[in-house]
């Protein structure tokens, strides 16, 4: 036990000894645990005075003399934070498999609202009040997997990228859209917490990228078009939007596809969708953002071939929709 706290890796020191734990860390260990396994300060002065041993952050040091990673950067920044620290926001969310990793990004530590660190390069400190209640069970400590969406989520600086964190989170499978909405209702404060609620409700119903967020809300729901199914599973792959009934799927491509491998799976999927009488339109990140009006004119003209009583409604005076919408498919 140091001070009021206990720290986290309390136990693994007692249990396993300061090689084991040094070790366990990618050779990162801390001023804190090198007294508390015994050593003296003497000791821990020629370790640094011999270069053996480095500081990454005060207090903080890594046991060898190659380069510094990301993983060393992540232990060495909860070390500094203190024994009441927790990754949160992009850090937890890597270690807790919602969104893929990025050693570019700072580390990010949460710590509760009474307590001040001083900040350092490559860290990034933020304070909560309710830090304790949004602690997930593990170690080393880390935020609820909904927690550290939402912590994300709060300093994003629009709603589609909220948006897209909330599809790639829910789309690992680890965080559900319960999680989500539980955590929302404590965070009264949360930016673009107005927005949330219905864009969990698309990704719930099947969309799984920002793209396909958008299509929803930009070519179906604005033009008042029917909604398509998501994610069908057909003939060995997956549809983005099948409307059923009217032989139609849309492909959401939101990026280009310069690898070949990927490239040939796109046209197989689409080669699959003829052989089966079924008609493929495929849209990019442009299209949708740029051209989300001319995309609803498309879509109507292939559902109007089995419903040619269907309409839409134009998003605006000059949407192309207003000259389409009454005339007859053909």
């Amino acid at each position: 036990m140091l001070g009021r706290v206990e720290w986290w890796w309390t136990r693994r020191l007692r249990e396993g000894g300061l090689e084991a734990l040094i070790d366990e860390q990618d050779r990162v260990v801390s001023r804190a645990q090198l007294l508390a396994a015994g050593w003296s300060e003497a000791q821990l002065r020629k370790s640094l005075r011999n270069k053996r041993w480095r500081t990454i952050h005060p207090g903080v040091y890594v046991a060898h003399t190659g380069g510094i990673g990301y993983a060393e950067r992540l232990l060495a920044a909860l070390l500094y934070a203190g024994p009441e620290a927790a990754w949160s926001h992009y850090s937890a969310a890597e270690q807790l498999g919602l969104i893929k990793p990025d050693p570019d990004r700072p580390v990010y530590v949460t710590i509760p609202e009474y307590r001040r660190v001083r900040p350092q390069s490559g860290l990034v400190i933020r304070r909560d009040e309710h830090w304790a209640e949004r602690l997930a069970g593990v170690a080393p400590p880390r935020r609820t997997p909904a927690d550290a969406v939402l912590d994300i989520v709060g300093i994003t600086p629009s709603p589609d990228k909220a948006a897209a964190v909330i599809a790639e989170a829910c789309q690992s499978g680890r965080v559900g859209a319960e999680d989500l909405l539980h955590a929302l209702a404590n965070r009264r404060r949360l930016r673009h917490r107005g927005s949330l609620r219905p864009i969990i409700a698309d990704v719930v119903a099947g969309s799984h990228s920002l793209l396909e967020l958008r299509y929803l809300r930009d070519v179906e729901r604005r033009h008042g078009l029917p909604r398509g199914q998501r994610q069908r599973a057909v003939d060995g792959t997956v549809t983005d939007v099948h409307y059923a009934g009217s032989g139609l799927n849309v492909e959401l491509d939101g990026r280009l596809h310069l690898v070949p491998h990927q490239r040939w799976r796109d046209l197989d999927r689409d080669n699959r969708a003829t052989l089966r009488t079924e008609a493929t339109l495929r849209y990019g990140w442009f299209d949708i953002t740029n051209r989300a009006c001319d995309a609803a004119v498309q879509v109507l003209q292939v559902l109007r071939r089995t419903n040619p009583s269907l309409t839409a409604t134009p998003c605006s005076p000059t949407c192309p929709i207003t000259a389409f919408r009454n005339l007859s498919a053909g």
